[in-house]
């Protein structure tokens, strides 16, 4: 493997400001901004909109958006009948 093109791999601490969690982990990513983690180190910190920590799907807060079946939702669309008004092409 040629070292010259493989980016720079390195501690980076990602933080979910809306849940108040940050953890530390290797990634590619950079940033400008630090932080003091626990071990007394300084490392870049990314941060992110959603985690594991805010996400609907992992905190179970997650809302059932398909209440109605399709068929029911079609029909309180379009309507239950055809264009003739008995189901039957009169074409």
């Amino acid at each position: 493997m040629q070292q010259e093109k493989q980016p720079d791999y390195h501690a980076v601490v990602f933080r979910d400001r809306a849940a108040g969690f940050a953890f530390l982990t290797r990634s590619t990513a950079t940033s400008e901004r630090t932080i003091d983690w626990d071990d007394g180190e300084t490392y870049p910190v990314v941060d992110v909109e959603i985690s594991s920590e805010s996400h609907p799907f992992y905190t179970g807060k997650a809302r059932t958006v398909d209440s109605e079946g399709r068929i029911a939702q079609f029909e309180k669309r379009y309507g239950s009948s055809g264009p003739a008004g008995d189901g039957k092409d009169t074409a």
